[in-house]
């Protein structure tokens, strides 16, 4: 029995909402972010000209930008009350499951926490970008029973970050190409864990309830955790020749390949893809080592002759965060790291122009 006459399965392109934060233009091939395309600002904008562009709604001038990141810095290391917490987080856990606790933890320390203007909400999404890098790092870092990594202030966010995650100061060829990928990352319209986010907020929530809600969804393999399962699928072979065997029998056997097909990108590459595979390309350009490079290569050359499929950005980030020397458990907490942006920017939306979700079902059981 249907309450309603149309039934859509995973509500394939069904609207769920109006919104003028982002679109994705497949025909044009573009990613439009507040009227500006997201492949053209990866060339030469940085990842805090996209936060400021996703929550003020304009490009910021040099001076802009600057006063951003100076004032986040002020939040890159959690106070006192916040860090025996991770000293709790059992061994082994996964850093997405430590920053949901975190972040939930932080709504306790809020006094501001039933304030929902926007004002107060670009606020709190701002202290928590600044506090983002600091969790993400520690979360993993205290499931692995490591030393708290501490925040440099000295540093720009996107070298504070890598130095967090590797313990020394990176290139600026690397600094660049992690801040393209935060870049990449930070918004994408209306995936699974904004769409989690916002009927969250749609109850009125507040944001960290909504952003615990957004996590839990991008943990999964189908989500954010892809890049996770192409580093570990590129890490189960060391040649081409093996890559090339493994990608055959898996598909022999039926198995889903991590890092191709997009419920949006049905016939051609994400054209954040491309941006990754040459920041790889350049990657192995620096350590004269393409290993990785023609194995990814090789992979995507059988998946689009044999499945018509073609990589999505986590297939050629993957590989990019190993060459940076990021582990692996960390691939996906970055991820959600970068997209907090326009998760935040989502969740401001929702709560200034509310309706709550309450879809109705397709019923199928008995009694009727």
């Amino acid at each position: 029995m249907r309450a309603y006459e149309s039934f859509v399965p995973g509500l394939d392109g069904v609207i769920a909402a109006k919104t003028e934060i982002s679109f994705l233009d497949v025909n044009r091939e573009k990613i439009v972010i507040r009227g500006e395309d997201l492949i053209e600002l990866a060339k030469d904008k940085t990842y805090f000209d996209v936060v400021h562009l996703l929550l003020e709604g304009y490009l910021p001038s040099p001076e802009e930008k600057n006063s951003l990141e100076d004032n986040i810095k002020k939040f890159y290391k959690l106070s006192d009350d916040v860090l025996p917490l991770f000293n709790l987080l059992p061994k082994g856990m996964h850093p997405m499951d430590g920053m949901r606790t975190v972040i939930s933890l932080l709504a306790g320390f809020d006094s501001e926490i039933e304030n929902r203007s926007q004002e107060e909400n670009k606020r709190r999404a701002y202290k928590l970008l600044g506090q983002l890098p600091f969790i993400t790092v520690n979360s993993y870092f205290a499931t692995e029973g490591l030393d708290i990594a501490e925040p440099n202030e000295t540093l720009s966010y996107s070298a504070n970050f890598l130095s967090m995650i590797t313990g020394k100061i990176s290139s600026k060829l690397e600094i660049e190409i992690f801040d393209q990928l935060l870049l990449l990352y930070s918004e994408h319209e209306m995936p699974n864990s904004t769409f989690a986010s916002r009927v969250i907020a749609s109850t009125n929530s507040d944001m960290y309830g909504a952003l615990t809600g957004a996590i839990s969804s991008l943990k999964g393999h189908l989500h954010g955790g892809a890049n996770e399962a192409v580093m570990y699928m590129l890490q189960d072979v060391d040649s081409v020749d093996a890559f090339e065997a493994l990608i055959h029998h898996k598909l022999q056997n039926k198995e889903k390949i991590m890092g191709f097909g997009h419920r949006v990108y049905m016939k051609k590459m994400d054209p954040r893809a491309a941006i990754t595979k040459e920041a790889l390309r350049k990657l192995c350009e620096k350590d004269n080592d393409y290993k990785l490079l023609e194995m990814c290569e090789a992979g995507e050359v059988i998946m689009r002759e044999e499945k018509g499929l073609y990589p999505n950005l986590d297939y050629y980030a993957a590989p990019v965060y190993w060459k940076l020397g990021i582990p692996i458990p960390l691939y996906t907490p970055i991820f959600f790291n970068a997209r907090t942006a326009g998760l935040a920017a989502h969740i401001i939306e929702q709560h200034d122009n509310n309706r709550i979700f309450r879809p109705r079902v397709e019923y199928t059981g008995k009694g009727y």
